[in-house]
């Protein structure tokens, strides 16, 4: 269990220093810890807070505490497995309920890095909050970089075949979106305030936050259109490939398709043909040929076929 007061800093301290301590506190335990030392805090709550119970972040107000859970993606691999944990707090102080080592880390970053003016509960929650959207403006920069190189690229005609990144990134993107709406909700749950457990003049860390993770969904939601974009301009470029190779294939169908005609005809080998007594019919055959050939590429030049 680690446990710390909220003063100037995040101060250490022992789990019987946290009441009647004259500040509030932030303590962190595993689901072992909670299910032993629940009563400690007297929330008179009764939480889930196993990580195959936590699916969403998300905020819900009781009788005498507000508890929730986070789900947080792991900006390495957006998709994949998610740091998930519960959390119930009053005015008194918070509790984070984490079977993993997500909470204990940005709170230890916390008490390392942040120095107060005035401190409080929702000063805490609020660094706490930003932590879990630190480095995600570069993370989509990083995203419309990849978009402008795959765009590049397919203006140059370099992609062959439909890009599997940039599924990869669509998906990425739709993830970082239901993470921002969730926290957005959050947020304004927070702000809220329907308990009277924050100071009126300190909501407005919960509105600051509130609005920067809206500027990040913006973002998100500007980068799937682009991504959007490339997916029909990708489309269009393996049409046009497409619609070209048809087009020679027609090119060179409408200029056989003269001297097959011709093959055909001296083919049938009729008695009476006045052509086959004649020496000079296979160089004429010949040279009629080249000639039909040479008027179509002429005619299909002319019409900007070819």
């Amino acid at each position: 269990m680690d446990c710390y007061l909220i003063r100037e800093t995040l101060t250490p301290c022992s789990p019987k220093e946290l009441q009647g301590a004259g500040a509030p506190y932030v303590a962190v335990l595993t689901p072992e810890e909670w299910h032993k030392s629940a009563d400690r805090f007297d929330m008179g709550i009764d939480m889930e807070s196993g990580a195959d119970q936590l699916h969403d972040t998300q905020a819900v107000v009781n009788w005498d505490s507000l508890t929730g859970s986070f789900s947080i993606p792991d900006r390495s691999n957006i998709s994949g497995p998610r740091s998930r944990f519960a959390f119930a707090l009053d005015e008194k102080g918070v509790v984070m309920i984490d079977g993993g080592h997500y909470a204990a880390d940005a709170v230890r970053e916390i008490s390392h890095s942040k120095k107060w003016r005035l401190p409080s509960l929702e000063r805490f929650l609020y660094d706490f909050l930003e932590s879990t959207i630190a480095g995600d403006l570069r993370l989509l920069e990083g995203m419309e970089t990849r978009l402008n190189g795959l765009e590049e690229d397919i203006l140059g005609q370099k992609v062959s075949a439909y890009p599997l990144s940039l599924n990869d990134i669509r998906g990425d993107l739709l993830d970082l979106r239901v993470h921002y709406e969730q926290l957005i909700d959050l947020g304004q749950e927070l702000e809220e305030n329907e308990n009277g457990f924050f100071q009126e003049e300190n909501l407005r860390y919960f509105r600051l936050f509130t609005q920067r993770v809206m500027r990040l969904q913006d973002t998100v939601t500007s980068l799937r259109e682009y991504a959007s974009q490339l997916r029909d301009l990708v489309q269009t470029q393996l049409d046009v490939r497409q619609n070209k190779i048809m087009a020679l294939l027609t090119v060179v169908t409408s200029i056989f398709l003269p001297l097959t005609l011709i093959a055909g005809w001296y083919g049938m080998n009729f008695k009476y043909m006045p052509e086959l007594e004649w020496k000079y019919s296979y160089p004429a055959v010949i040279l009629i040929s080249v000639a039909i050939v040479i008027i179509c590429l002429l005619w299909f030049k002319k019409k900007k076929w070819l």
